[in-house]
């Protein structure tokens, strides 16, 4: 009698692949199922692992959610920091805040920033803040700007990116305006508000 065998085995990865390969599953649930998909077994199941991994790696699903966060704004700050910069500083300013609505409409980033909300974890989006404020000093022209007006950027930033990458299109459609509205009034708002703000400092 012949003993059949498995023969199928798990690629052995290094441990920062491994993460990786759960982050970037975690990640596609996230965008096709929204952040109600991220459960354990999910999660190890559409990375192709045991539910052991996952643990191994991220200690509970809450860790994956929090690394998978980081994980976009880190590609959110890498993306905005490696755009080529005009050297008009309103031009800079614009491209700058239209790479951040990019992020927030692509990739989920919305979706997963709101349920972090809603289910109190909110704590865990601190990286945002560090991040935008990188690309506002960095950037856009705002090293020398009032504190207050740079912190009043960050919000209103953040808020409108993740309002219109969460309702913005279906909004818009049930006002009968083309999808893409919500966005450019956000832009326009975004962009006078910085604009009056360069001019307060001189940029």
């Amino acid at each position: 009698m012949s003993i059949s065998k498995n023969t199928s085995s798990r690629i052995r990865r290094s441990p920062e692949a491994s993460r990786e390969n759960i982050l970037i599953a975690a990640e596609r649930l996230l965008v096709r199922q929204g952040p109600q998909s991220l459960r354990l077994a999910d999660v190890a199941k559409e990375a192709g692992v045991a539910n052991a991994t996952v643990l191994h790696h991220f200690g509970t699903i809450d860790g994956v959610q929090t690394a998978l966060m980081e994980k976009m704004i880190v590609e959110l700050v890498s993306g905005l920091m490696a755009m080529d910069v005009p050297d008009d500083p309103r031009a800079a300013r614009a491209a700058a805040i239209q790479n951040l609505f990019d992020a927030f409409e692509t990739k989920g980033a919305a979706r997963l920033a709101a349920w972090l909300e809603l289910t109190d974890e909110s704590r865990r989006l601190r990286t945002v803040r560090e991040a935008v404020q990188t690309v506002i000093r960095l950037k856009i022209g705002a090293e020398k700007a009032d504190e207050a007006r740079l912190e009043d950027a960050i919000l209103v930033s953040v808020i409108l990116a993740i309002g219109v990458g969460l309702f913005g299109p279906t909004l818009s459609e049930l006002l009968g305006k083309p999808r893409d509205r919500a966005r450019v009034a956000a832009l326009r708002l975004l962009e006078t508000g910085l604009e009056e703000a360069a001019r307060k400092t001189g940029q």
